[in-house]
């Protein structure tokens, strides 16, 4: 166990203790997850009135790697005679879990939830017990005939293992998953599960106060938790919207010659008040479950629907009104921001539609949507998105901003009309899940400076640590190239973006560092324009001919597909002994999820600091709230974000402890105090004063020496000699 290991438990387990909550940072490579799955599982072990382990990933390759560690530990505990049966599961949509062929084809997540409901709603399975020729989920059936028996036995599944036991069973992995929650130990899924609304209220709405809560690699927990409560309606929604509507009047229509009868049950239901505000009967069971209301679950009115949009044809007609004053909105050619109140105002009187009937909106759409037996809920997204607007806008008057832009201002001359509800405080979604559970970690190999926070995200941690880093060798060089040999500081800023001299001197340096670094390097830039703009100046200087002499050029799109193609063969370059460069953009897929470790990254370049797109209506407000709510002046909170961003990319390049590879800040503001201190503790420790502000030629002479440094053989002793026994590790923790 590794210094910073123990440290990490200690504090862990303070914040457990406490029954608080925990921020804490722990360098990149140094078996951040294993320690977390290690202290929590333990403290599960010395106090059964401790609930379930809920681990929060970002992606599924995040969550498979939990779960892989998860079932090393036990293995590790097994063998030395810890034999307590633990059940741990992964938890993802259905495009993740399905086996179901015709299903898993539809391709889209929407496509697939869609296609599983048309096979599995309630009463599609009333219809099918008269009717043998509608199709019908096997696999959902004989989960659903197994009842109480459909378990899974003790252990560790990956998203892999409850395909492969789904098949074997012939049951349904994802409702297998879903049903298995209720007795799992831990349980590991997306963020979203836990922060957005629309998915907590459906999914985790049952755990018990006492669980533990982890949110790993968080360092953009915030943006997250914004993105849970924001919504953007395009002119295109809009007319889908309007075509959906339309699509609701003819299935009223129909029902009402047909089945007059569903439609009179519904509305006695929402006369009434009932629960879910004219949910189904809970008797009817089917795989139809749909997304929930999208406000926080404190902010829902307990009471009746409103009697004006109780009637079926009344919400619709009501939800055409909405729309049509959503295209006027939207029709303007100058750029609008206003509050929540001045666009309800102005709402009430153009149309007469008022606040609370918005608040309904959203459920009441999804009670109509079950009357009306609807399960192709995809062709649905436009009016759906125009009922998760119309909720949020009904139900928080703070911490919101409706801005309306006819245009994209980088692309002036295209019109692209958008209406955005953008959330402006990331601690509105969060908050329930700090009320609910007694114990939430936050966690993440770069949170610096940390002590931001708690204040953007409201809360008062008992536990606030950033951790050192322990090593045998300096393997990791963190440098700053501030100039070019010609004496021309180099940098992204808007001013110098264009200048020839900094491009030039930015692709002479890369050129020299390809010849000196072997197998694979990474370059950041600030973003997708940015990258284009520069890779196209060098192609006219003849730069990228001179790269591609020494290693090939792999380049991320925002495609995902072409992405991961490129970085399939970046690896192949690298593993052949090639060698690659592979272009990225910070903020984008691959510095959010992809390691370079080994020989994939043995260098990275962060060319300039990645500040957001200052001009951006939504990010001026936020910054205002921030300011005015939490008293964050702009430039601190500009500067966090930036350099939290530039940390996140450099440290894809060490993954372990016998890793290495240098990271190469380049642009001159890096040298400023103000900038350089908001980099974690474990990078800036490690920053020589004389590699403060280099040439591209002492940057080279520094990339020779750390590359011949690192080619001698590895101290395994002296690496060992950094490992606690279990002694000393108890020594050091009777200490403490």
């Amino acid at each position: 166990m590794y210094p910073e290991q123990l440290r990490y438990m200690q504090e862990v387990k303070r914040a457990l203790d406490a029954k608080g909550h925990g921020l804490l940072e722990m360098p990149t490579g140094t078996g951040k997850t294993i320690t977390m799955l290690s202290v929590v599982t333990s403290y599960q072990l010395a106090h059964p009135e401790v609930g379930k382990f809920i681990y929060c990933t970002r992606t599924v390759p995040e969550m498979e790697k939990v779960l892989a560690e998860l079932k090393n530990l036990v293995k590790y505990r097994e063998k030395h005679g810890i034999r307590v049966p633990v059940l741990a599961l992964g938890l993802s949509s259905r495009k993740n879990m399905c086996i179901h062929k015709d299903v898993v084809d539809e391709g889209s997540r929407d496509s697939v939830d869609a296609k599983c409901r048309k096979l599995t709603a309630s009463w599609v399975r009333d219809r099918a017990v008269d009717d043998q020729e509608i199709e019908l989920c096997s696999f959902y059936e004989q989960h659903e005939k197994a009842g109480p028996e459909a378990m899974l036995p003790p252990g560790v599944y990956t998203l892999q293992d409850l395909r492969n036991f789904g098949r074997e069973k012939g049951w349904c992995p994802y409702f297998l998953a879903r049903h298995m929650m209720e007795f799992a130990n831990v349980i590991v899924y997306n963020y979203q599960y836990m922060l957005d609304p629309k998915v907590s209220n459906l999914v985790s709405r049952a755990m018990e106060r006492e669980c533990i809560v982890a949110f790993d690699e968080a360092h953009n927990i915030d943006n997250v938790c914004i993105e849970a409560l924001s919504v953007n309606l395009r002119e295109q929604t809009l007319n889908n919207a309007t075509r959906n509507v339309g699509r609701l009047n003819r299935v009223i229509a129909q029902a009402k010659a047909t089945d007059a009868d569903r439609l009179r049950k519904e509305y006695n239901r929402l006369v009434q008040g009932l629960v879910d505000r004219g949910a189904l009967p809970a008797a009817r069971t089917g795989g139809e479950d749909w997304l929930q209301n999208p406000a926080l679950p404190t902010d829902i009115l307990q009471e009746a629907v409103p009697g004006n949009i109780r009637r079926a044809e009344h919400f619709v007609s009501f939800l055409r009104r909405f729309i049509d004053f959503l295209k006027q909105r939207m029709d303007t050619r100058q750029v609008e921001s206003e509050a929540p109140a001045t666009f309800l105002q102005k709402l009430k009187d153009q149309t007469g539609i008022d606040a609370k009937s918005l608040q309904f909106c959203y459920s009441r759409l999804n009670s109509l949507m079950r009357t009306l037996e609807i399960v192709d809920t995809d062709d649905l997204m436009g009016v759906q998105l125009v009922a998760d607007f119309a909720t949020l806008i009904g139900t928080y008057d703070t911490g919101f901003a409706i801005i309306i832009e006819p245009f994209d201002e980088r692309l002036p001359s295209i019109p692209d009309p958008v209406i955005q509800l953008s959330c402006l405080d990331a601690s509105l979604a969060i908050r329930p899940v700090f009320e609910k559970f007694q114990s939430v970690i936050i966690t993440s190999g770069t949170l610096s400076p940390i002590d931001m926070f708690p204040k953007i995200l409201n809360f008062h941690p008992v536990v606030i640590q950033s951790l050192p880093m322990t090593l045998a060798r300096n393997c990791i060089c963190p440098v700053i190239l501030a100039k070019g040999n010609d004496q021309t500081q180099v940098s992204s800023r808007f001013d110098s973006r264009h200048d020839v001299n900094v491009v030039r001197n930015y692709g002479k340096m890369l050129v020299e560092m390809a010849k000196t670094i072997p197998d694979g390097m990474v370059c950041f830039f600030v973003s997708y324009m940015y990258m284009d703009q520069v890779v196209s100046k060098w192609n006219e200087m003849g730069i990228l001919n001179e790269l591609m002499e020494h290693k090939l050029i792999f380049i991320e799109t925002q495609d995902v597909v072409e992405t991961t193609l490129a970085l399939d063969n970046f690896r192949r370059a690298c593993d052949c002994g090639r060698g690659a460069l592979f272009f990225s953009v910070a903020r984008g897929k691959v510095s959010e999820g992809i390691d370079f470790d080994k020989h994939y990254g043995r260098a990275v370049v962060m060319f300039g600091i990645p500040f957001q797109y200052t001009l951006s209506r939504i990010l001026r407000a936020r910054l205002e709230y921030l300011r005015e709510t939490f008293e964050i002046p702009e430039k601190d909170f500009l500067s966090f974000d930036a350099i939290r961003q530039a940390a996140q990319c450099v440290g894809r390049v060490i993954r372990s402890k016998s890793d290495y590879g240098m990271m190469v800040f380049a642009d001159c503001r890096y040298t400023r105090v103000d900038k350089r201190d908001k980099l974690p503790g474990w990078i800036t420790t490690r920053m020589k004063d004389s590699h403060l502000s280099l040439s591209v030629d002492m940057l080279l002479q520094v990339a020779r020496e750390f590359m011949r440094e690192m080619s001698q053989p590895i101290d395994e002793e002296a690496n060992n000699r950094m490992l606690f026994t279990e002694a000393e590790a108890n020594a050091v923790a009777a200490q403490s």
